[in-house]
């Protein structure tokens, strides 16, 4: 059994190599890999949840985020999606410190682990679909239309007049911060190019629980800054605010979860910490291929 599942994660991994190398020498700037599970029909949702991220690995701060997301009743439709979305940069160089193709097979691993995870009393798990994909795309925004004009979500056809699917973006109060930083947005360095984003999707934003994004009222202030037009001079729009949720991370007593912990929990050979930052099935994957340990 465990060498017909080590022959599993290989052939897997070469997949997602090959896939990457496609992409990269062609013209889609965004492409779905894999949808878990893979038996069935992907649903037709009203909401999209994207996660975006490095995924250097997966870890339970993804987890959290994804779960809070899915378990929550602010979406009309009961089928909901999962992106799981990472973006490929000078694909041809070997990415630090494990490749993509490494890290699209825990993404996999991550969204079989999140779907076993779920409150089976709040979420029903058999009309929920996570899509793994890739895009070229660096910035937040060109995500955001990539996904759009990718033409994958799409309303029900046979229901006319539904309104085009919501994006909805997880992100961690950090994110959220360099997302309303003007120095992303050259030449004019103004907030202005988020305009087109907030207009069509929403932001879920979970509060940091570490001192260095200071407590819960002082991330709140942040947002209130923007609600009162404090953002105007850098083209930052008060209604942009009611885009935006602030919800609750890491609860009292759970441990601060980093990549950097965890690949710093690898290269110490610390399985113990190492399975209580990761999902099960990353966490064993990393210790089998001694992922970060160089």
């Amino acid at each position: 059994m465990a060498s017909r599942a080590k022959h599993a994660m290989s052939s897997l991994l070469t997949y997602f190599r090959d896939a990457v190398h496609a992409f990269t020498s062609s013209s889609a700037s965004l492409q779905v890999l894999r949808t878990i599970p893979s038996s069935s029909t992907p649903p037709r949702a009203k909401t999209l949840y994207v996660l975006d991220s490095s995924f250097n690995p997966p870890t339970i701060a993804h987890l959290r985020l994804a779960t809070s997301a899915l378990s929550s009743t602010d979406s009309e439709s009961s089928s909901k999606r999962l992106l799981l979305l990472l973006a490929i940069q000078n694909a041809d160089k070997a990415p630090k410190p494990a490749s993509f193709e490494h890290r699209l097979v825990m993404m996999t691993l991550f969204a079989e682990d999140l779907l076993r995870s779920l409150p089976t009393q709040n979420v029903n798990t058999g009309s929920i679909a996570v899509d793994i994909a890739i895009t070229k795309h660096p910035y937040f925004i060109d995500k955001s239309k990539a996904i759009t004009a990718s033409g994958i979500y799409q309303p029900d056809p046979s229901k006319s007049g539904e309104a085009p699917i919501e994006q909805v973006h997880l992100i961690g109060f950090d994110t959220f911060i360099r997302l309303l930083n003007s120095k992303y947005y050259p030449p004019s360095h103004t907030l202005t190019p988020l305009q087109d984003m907030f207009e069509h999707n929403r932001l879920r934003v979970t509060y940091r629980g570490d001192d260095e994004w200071g407590d819960r009222e002082e991330q709140d202030a942040y947002l209130k800054d923007l609600r009162d037009g404090k953002r105007e001079h850098e083209g930052g729009k008060r209604e942009w605010a009611n885009s935006i949720e602030m919800v609750e991370g890491k609860k009292a007593g759970e441990k601060v979860v980093s990549s950097t912990k965890v690949r710093k929990a690898a290269q110490d050979g610390d399985a113990d910490s190492l399975k209580e930052l990761c999902t099960e099935s990353v966490a064993n994957y990393v210790l089998e291929e001694k992922l970060y340990v160089d």
